[in-house]
């Protein structure tokens, strides 16, 4: 490990996936979150179930066991001069509760470098992406204002493809991986910046886990890209897959909602593939559709967006709605996604509503 870096995520549940692997690398983390998450996590680890296909089993990860230090944290206890790193691991609507919006504040002025896993891009991310107006984008998001405080420079997204999610029956602090594939990171602007991620990628690629007397390396790592674009490639697994899991009367799984109609889910998906390509990536950025839909054979649970809403959230993530403004300000034809936003918005209404 070339340094030591103390990095804060915002975030404890998809965020104690990234930030264990951090913690195991020899790095200081801090989860920000909730009161009773800061209680369980620092009572008893937080606990990552990562299955190891090449064993076909799953392990254990507890952040009490790691070479660096995982500890949670509530808002009140955050102190933004002693971490090198942000990390945004969050869902978008959360950003719009006042204490969290006024530290997004206190953080873009502090110009700290600034890694975003949301499914939805940060607006002062999407400013990176030349010849796009965001200032035609801010419907699709709850609260778009608290992005203002950023330098597009200081700011990167990650691709949030490790699928996880928290057993319903288990403790608050636990967190079970479905898909253990890799954070994909754009660099920054910056080298300096840029070079935080590399390190990490190195330092997390070094980790190694006893199973049985042996040392295996373990799976859901960070690779770092040169192109802004790379993260993008999520977006076509959204529209194909996680946002059709909103149906009029329940939540499918994603594996349900990619082959019921595997025609139509890569029309979708090459669709959004192409409005990725056309603001700058390459086809190499892009997942092929086969190999998606392969994977989709594991998502056996709907996708956290559809289980909110089912739950009755009134805001959700609306990469859906952003696409169709992107495709809208391109002079593209979008109507291919229009009932995925029309079956969100009327559920997204009947919470409001109730």
């Amino acid at each position: 490990m070339d340094k030591h870096y103390n990095i804060i995520i915002l975030g404890a549940s998809y965020g104690s996936l990234l930030g264990i692997k951090m913690a195991m690398a020899g790095h200081r983390v801090d989860l920000v979150c909730l009161p009773d998450e800061v209680k369980a996590i620092n009572e008893n680890g937080a606990i990552v179930r990562l299955p190891i296909r090449e064993k076909d089993t799953v392990i254990e990860l507890n952040s009490k066991n790691c070479q660096g230090s995982l500890a949670a944290i509530g808002t009140d206890d955050i102190r933004l001069d002693q971490y090198d790193l942000v990390a945004l691991a969050m869902q978008e609507p959360q950003y719009s509760a006042d204490v969290i919006s006024k530290l997004l504040k206190q953080i873009g002025e502090r110009k700290l470098p600034c890694m975003s896993i949301m499914n939805m891009p940060p607006l002062a991310y999407i400013a990176r992406i030349k010849d796009l107006d965001t200032s035609m984008l801010v419907d699709a998001y709850t609260k778009a204002d608290v992005w203002q405080y950023f330098d597009p420079a200081n700011i990167t997204l990650c691709s949030p493809d490790p699928q996880a999610f928290r057993p319903p029956d288990e403790p608050i602090n636990v967190l079970q991986v479905g898909l253990p594939t890799n954070f994909k990171v754009a660099r920054f602007d910056s080298e300096d910046h840029t070079k935080i991620l590399r390190d990490l990628q190195k330092d997390i690629e070094e980790i190694t886990y006893n199973f049985d007397g042996e040392n295996i390396g373990l799976p859901v790592k960070l690779k770092v890209h040169d192109s802004i674009f790379v993260p993008l490639a999520k977006w076509s697994m959204l529209l194909a897959g996680n946002y059709r899991c909103v149906q009029q009367e329940q939540a499918i799984a994603i594996k349900e909602a990619v082959h019921n109609d595997i025609i139509k889910s890569e029309q979708i998906y090459n669709w959004v593939s192409q409005i990725a390509i056309e603001l700058g990536a390459v086809a190499s950025d892009q997942v092929p559709f086969e190999k998606y839909a392969a994977a989709a054979e594991s998502l056996i649970r709907p996708s956290s967006a559809a289980r909110a809403l089912f739950a009755g959230a009134k805001n959700i993530e609306r990469v859906d709605k952003l696409i169709k403004l992107i495709a809208n300000q391109m002079g593209k034809d979008s109507s291919i996604i229009d009932d995925i936003i029309n079956e969100v918005d009327r559920r997204v209404g009947i919470n409001r509503d109730a």
